[in-house]
């Protein structure tokens, strides 16, 4: 048993060029994100390395901090352990 399906060629045509428009739609909405990410990694990229050298610029600040209440307490110590006052 055959049967036969009777569907005019221009209809088809017009569907797939339809379907097409659609995907090349997609397909440059896709690029146009693509390139927005790519600006926003950019951005993301500059700013940690900016935060890279606030951390470094606190690391050494800290350091300096604690040799500065090294030498504080030292000279406490000393002026107030050894000589006691007279």
């Amino acid at each position: 048993m055959a049967t036969t399906i009777e569907t005019d060629l221009k209809e088809i045509l017009g569907d797939i060029q339809k379907e097409l428009k659609e995907i090349r739609g997609d397909l440059n909405d896709l690029k146009v994100s693509q390139a927005e990410i790519r600006g926003d990694l950019a951005t993301i990229k500059v700013e940690v390395s900016l935060i890279k050298e606030d951390v470094k610029d606190l690391k050494g600040s800290r350091r300096s901090q604690i040799w500065v209440l090294i030498i504080a307490v030292d000279g406490a110590i000393f002026k107030f352990g050894f000589f006691p006052n007279p």
